[in-house]
């Protein structure tokens, strides 16, 4: 079987401008879009709130219905639960317009205060429960890079600098 050609996309071609005043229109006409862009999120952000602030009420009425009748749901089940387990042998129970279950969680460790715990476990010789995590120090790397040439998988990369256009504006100092 032969290989599939890959097909090369032309990159889309950029406008680039000639001289210092179309760079200078050109950010000019950046500006103008950017405010464009922002004036319409504004406008979309204004109706959405618009839009939930006049459903929130009903919103929150049937989250409280929902939540008061899945508690009477899981009362009565809970009251029922041997005859319709059948006494723990079935952990899904359909019934004519749903269906309820009951599914144990898997064990899980929560541990507050993480540095009282660590110091608890060391004190006590419990150091089986730590974990020590080795990683690459790239801080000692960019400080000794030549130490480090010819490793694979470690690039030190220098002098890349990003670019950026940003166009004057007025601030009012509202926010």
């Amino acid at each position: 079987m032969a290989a599939a050609r890959v097909k090369k996309l032309k990159a889309v071609a950029e406008q680039m401008p000639q001289t210092r005043e179309e760079v200078s229109e050109n950010i000019h006409r950046l500006g103008d879009i950017q405010r464009e862009a922002l004036r319409l999120e504004t406008r979309m952000n204004d109706k959405i709130a618009a839009i939930t602030e006049a459903e929130m009420p009903r919103i929150t009425a049937l989250k409280k219905e929902i939540a008061s009748l899945f508690k009477g749901i899981q009362a009565w089940c809970d009251t029922n639960k041997a005859s319709l387990t059948k006494d723990g042998k079935v952990k899904t129970i359909n019934l004519i317009t749903g269906s309820v279950s009951w599914r144990a969680r898997p064990p899980s460790c929560i541990v507050r205060k993480p540095d009282v715990v660590l110091e608890a476990l060391h004190n006590l010789g419990l150091t089986r429960f730590i974990r020590t995590k080795e990683e690459v120090n790239k801080d000692a790397i960019l400080a000794d890079p030549k130490a480090v040439t010819g490793i694979v998988g470690i690039t030190v990369q220098t002098g890349i600098e990003d670019f950026s256009v940003m166009p004057f504006e007025q601030d009012a100092g509202v926010k």
